[in-house]
């Protein structure tokens, strides 16, 4: 069997936007005639950049290879260019070609993934999902500054039943982070934190989300104002280059710190794990480097009694191969969802991710799962220049 043919999408995501403004898939197919679908999760050029970087890395290394030498052709796109080193967007480009690939296998072999990477150790999944604002009712972007209507709609998310809920109430990230948190910030963090934890109770965890915007000093002074509320966990508290820095934090607080949706492969990993700078590891699948390596992290974590919840700021391909890892991995702690995979989460898949009453079921299909309905696909082409990770796009 050998890899034939490719083909990549960039899909625009329609309001609210929920997971992006876009999505970048990439299909590869047999000589025999199997198809396996893969998700990049890239940011740092245009996202038709990186739907060419896509096309030319299969040109060069993927057209003609076996799609079961998954380690082979991962070391041979890695360590192509002379680099050998966690190269962010090679590395995403990487790990949507690599999903693709465990995607083709499983369906050769009639096996879901997770049942090739050790077998599923989870029946179902609990997952979590950020507050959103109700659009349909009509409300807007402000009530991302409302702690009252978060604290609601947290009680109704529950009530749905999710056990915990994501919110990130500190204020916008910057290219000029990290910094100090004002007074007016650590004051709505509290302010949230007390208001959603009196809403919820003790039916939920409490995830507080940052994206690195503060220095270590800054987010020990953060952390001590959220401690009274229990969060499970405080994300990203600085940025990700010096996991020794975030290590200052964590050592400062007894809320255990979640990284890295910015982090590529297992090296940047065991950085994390040997500094002590996060207990939770969150690895984004189209990003770390495919299911392999995060495969290779989550035993890496098991020596340090960490345990991982896969980050999705994606599509659902990416969340179904966070399914896939999750099933088979013993430290998986809790997946994030885009609420229960409604809206186009589910219409661009032939059929949806299952989710009932706060968790999710892996599936019993092979390969990844899910199937991309290339109909819709092609009917929703992005034509935006918006980059993927605009403040626009997720909540504050």
């Amino acid at each position: 069997m050998k890899i034939k043919d490719f083909r990549t999408w960039v899909v625009g995501n329609p309001p609210p936007h929920f997971g992006g403004r876009y999505f970048i898939f990439v299909k590869l197919t047999t000589d025999d005639g199997i198809e396996g679908i893969g998700e990049v999760y890239a940011a740092t050029f245009g996202p038709h950049t990186v739907a060419r970087m896509v096309e030319d890395v299969c040109e060069r290394h993927v057209a003609g290879a076996d799609p079961f030498h998954i380690e082979a052709l991962w070391r041979k796109v890695y360590g192509s260019g002379y680099t050998q080193r966690p190269d962010l967007s090679l590395v995403s480009v990487l790990s949507g070609i690599e999903m693709a690939c465990w995607d083709i296998v499983g369906k050769s072999v009639g096996k879901p993934v997770y049942e090739l990477l050790g077998g599923r150790v989870h029946e179902r999944l609990r997952s979590y999902t950020y507050i959103y604002p109700d659009f349909e009712a009509g409300e807007d972007e402000s009530f991302y500054h409302d702690s009252d209507r978060s604290a609601e709609r947290a009680a109704e998310y529950v009530a749905q039943g999710f056990t915990a809920v994501k919110f990130d109430p500190a204020g916008p990230y910057s290219v000029f982070d990290p910094r100090q948190p004002d007074l007016e910030s650590l004051d709505r963090s509290e302010r949230f934190a007390k208001a959603i934890r009196e809403a919820v109770g003790t039916k939920a965890d409490l995830l507080f989300g940052t994206h690195g915007q503060f220095t270590p000093s800054g987010a020990i002074r953060m952390a001590k104002r959220l401690e009274p509320y229990d969060p499970l966990w405080f994300e990203e508290p600085v940025p990700p280059e010096m996991p020794e820095e975030m290590a200052r934090v964590a050592r400062a607080t007894s809320i255990p710190i979640a990284t890295g949706e910015r982090l590529c492969t297992k090296y940047e990993f065991a950085r994390v794990l040997q500094t002590g700078a996060a207990s939770i590891l969150q690895m984004a699948l189209g990003r770390v480097g495919g299911l392999l390596e995060a495969k290779k992290i989550a035993g890496m974590a098991e020596t340090y009694y960490a345990q991982i919840a896969p980050h999705l700021y994606c599509g659902p391909v990416e969340g179904a191969a966070n399914i896939q890892i999750s099933a088979c991995t013993p430290n998986f702690l809790i997946l994030e969802s885009i609420q229960q995979w409604g809206g186009f989460h589910a219409k661009i898949l032939k059929k949806p991710i299952r989710w009932e009453e706060g968790y999710v079921i892996p599936p019993s299909e092979p390969g990844l799962g899910v199937e991309l309905n290339e109909e819709v696909a092609d009917a929703h082409p992005y034509d935006g220049t918006a980059l993927h990770l605009e403040m626009a796009d997720r909540p504050l």
